[in-house]
């Protein structure tokens, strides 16, 4: 392009980039050629010429390509990125044919480009292709932006999110530590000897947690479905069938509630199952799953949360809820006996219960109320109310209460456990009484799960479960603020709300 051909064009920034897609395409064809091959990434380049010394060219012909993110002198010094690093571009007269060069000024920030040339390491020691040959892979349209300050609009970054991780190798880094917790979860599991099955998302019964479910229609069945709200009971379907002893799924969830900085509409559990196991052997699957994984990303069990030094290694602290609730509000709730005295005694200390809330139902809601809070380094609050646990079997001696446990840290509940219930008659009663306060509460399209209770009919080993917050685990681990900073593509208003 010529002096004569660039004073000619518009001020508007797109409508220059969408002026020199026409040139180029008047001059070289396709600007956006479906056949390009690399011989190296960025950053096996960097790995592979690591030892060469400053001052020193090669006779190593290479061919790259990435986005560019800056240029200097005309074009004279470019720095491409792909998905691995960055390498700095040299066009000059005397090393680069005029045919390549007359390219320069139709790139723009932005732009992809292919790039084929020596290698060599600068005085200054910044590795560098002396360009030979460079070709227009994708001519962008619409300007980056500025790459040393990125988005500064936090709900930009999630509704364009391309265009945070171009710019914020925070955002970034952190996505591709996401890929690998999950992928380190998987492996954990597998190893341990974990077959990993898949469930429905779609369901015509929703179950095995209790929430407010997505509605669909399947038009051709002539069915109203839910999205899941947990996969827990197929996953015990498994365990029924003798297929394996040990199942588990990394699954995606969908549940209609509320929006926070730790709750998305759809989000990522796993879940697994483990026969002739119980609450406790999924205790220590969790220390030795957590203590895997921070060594994973960070090299020790220790690591930076905000201002709040954490530490994955195991054995975790291990407190009933009962004495968890004394030692904070000094309520014994063991040497209450009645719901009447169960309320009377939350309404002594200060708190609003309902007039019908059970004697389980007060202890937990102290329990959320003042000691959840206090739980920063991980911590395994074991010996739940029965009253609110349907699934999990009761604690020998104390009818009450049940063998389930949720783990928790920076005050975050990460994972929920069972010593599973498996008398399918107890099952039958207790998802009996749940329906009916599901319906007491309105929720009328709850039914009973009669495929599951026939399953469980026909004999499920006892087991142990465990169910495992993802994203919350991963916002931990990478130091995230807000589930919506480790979801790639969280759930927003539409712009215009």
């Amino acid at each position: 392009m010529n002096d004569k051909t660039e004073n000619t064009l518009s001020s508007d920034v797109t409508e220059v980039r969408a002026q020199k897609l026409k040139l180029l395409r008047e001059q070289i064809g396709d600007v956006y050629p479906a056949h390009f091959h690399r011989t190296l990434t960025n950053a096996e380049l960097g790995a592979k010429y690591e030892s060469l010394e400053p001052d020193v060219e090669t006779q190593d012909v290479v061919t790259v390509a990435g986005r560019v993110y800056s240029s200097r002198n005309s074009g004279m010094f470019m720095d491409i990125h792909d998905a691995s690093g960055k390498i700095q571009i040299f066009s000059h007269k005397d090393t680069t044919p005029e045919e390549a060069r007359a390219l320069l000024p139709m790139i723009d920030i932005g732009d992809i480009i292919g790039v084929t040339g020596i290698v060599r390491r600068t005085k200054r020691g910044e590795l560098t292709i002396n360009a030979q040959k460079i070709e227009m892979l994708t001519k962008s349209l619409l300007p980056m932006p500025e790459k040393w300050h990125g988005l500064s609009d936090i709900e930009l970054r999630y509704r364009k999110r391309h265009l945070d991780i171009m710019t914020n190798e925070d955002s970034k880094l952190r996505f591709q530590q996401r890929s690998k917790i999950v992928s380190g979860i998987r492996r954990f599991m597998e190893n341990d000897g974990f077959m990993e099955v898949e469930t429905p998302m779609l369901q015509s019964i929703y179950g095995g947690a209790t929430a407010e479910p997505f509605k669909t229609h399947h038009n051709t069945l002539k069915l109203d479905m839910y999205l899941r709200i947990a996969p827990e009971l197929f996953l015990k379907r498994t365990l029924v069938s003798g297929l394996t002893d040990k199942v588990f799924e990394i699954n995606r969830n969908f549940r209609n509630e509320g929006v926070s900085t730790r709750h998305n509409p759809e989000f990522t559990m796993m879940e697994c199952y483990w026969a002739y196991a119980d609450y406790e052997d999924m205790m220590d699957l969790v220390e030795r799953l957590f203590e895997t994984l921070a060594l994973s990303i960070h090299g020790t069990t220790e690591f930076d949360f905000g201002d709040k030094q954490l530490s994955f290694k195991g054995p975790f602290k291990r407190v009933p809820m009962p004495d968890a609730v004394k030692q904070v509000t000094g309520i014994d709730f063991l040497a209450i006996k009645t719901d009447e005295e169960a309320r009377a005694a939350a309404k002594a200390a200060g708190f609003a219960v309902e007039k019908d809330w059970t004697w389980g139902e007060c202890l937990a809601f102290i329990f959320e109320e003042k000691v959840e809070s206090t739980l920063i380094q991980p911590s395994h609050v074991t010996h739940f109310p029965k009253d609110i646990s349907p699934f999990a079997k009761e604690v020998p001696g104390e009818p009450r209460l049940v063998e389930r446990f949720e783990t928790y840290c920076n005050a975050w509940e990460l994972g929920n456990a069972f010593s599973e219930l498996n008398d399918p008659e107890e099952q039958r009663r207790r998802m009996v009484e749940q329906l009916e306060q599901a319906h007491a509460r309105g929720e009328k399209e709850k039914q009973l799960d009669e495929e599951f209770l026939d399953a469980i009919d026909q004999g499920m080993p006892p087991a142990g479960g465990l169910g495992i917050g993802v994203d919350r685990l991963i916002m931990l681990l990478t130091n995230a603020p807000s589930i919506r900073d480790v979801i790639l593509f969280p759930a927003r208003r539409n712009k215009a709300d």
